[in-house]
């Protein structure tokens, strides 16, 4: 059998391995341009909460109340006893009891 023979075994396995690995590469892109996608929709939907808004971290107190801190109460002119929209977003729990390794 010649090397350029479609019934030689090893070379329908070369075959079959050239469009696996094909399949592999178009798989990788198209879904690397999808995360890219959603990357930059998370971004956009960030840079929209962000422009008119402000975004800060802060701590749970006992009750569950939140502070605004003061430099975001002034910028964006809030008062006592405004009403204000709160997007949450856990970044770090703490639990009581529990020690961080070191």
């Amino acid at each position: 059998m010649s090397s350029n023979d479609p019934t030689d075994p090893v070379e329908a396995f070369k075959k079959v391995i050239e469009k696996g690995s094909e399949a592999q590469k178009d798989f990788v892109k198209q879904f690397s341009t999808i995360q890219q996608d959603v990357m930059q929709n998370y971004f956009t939907v960030l840079r929209g909460l962000t422009f008119y808004n402000a975004m800060f971290k802060t701590t749970v107190q006992s009750g569950g109340r939140i502070s605004i801190p003061e430099a975001e109460r002034q910028a964006l002119n809030i008062e006592d006893g405004d009403l204000v929209q709160v997007i949450v977003v856990p970044i770090e729990r703490k639990r009581k009891g529990s020690q961080k390794e070191t």
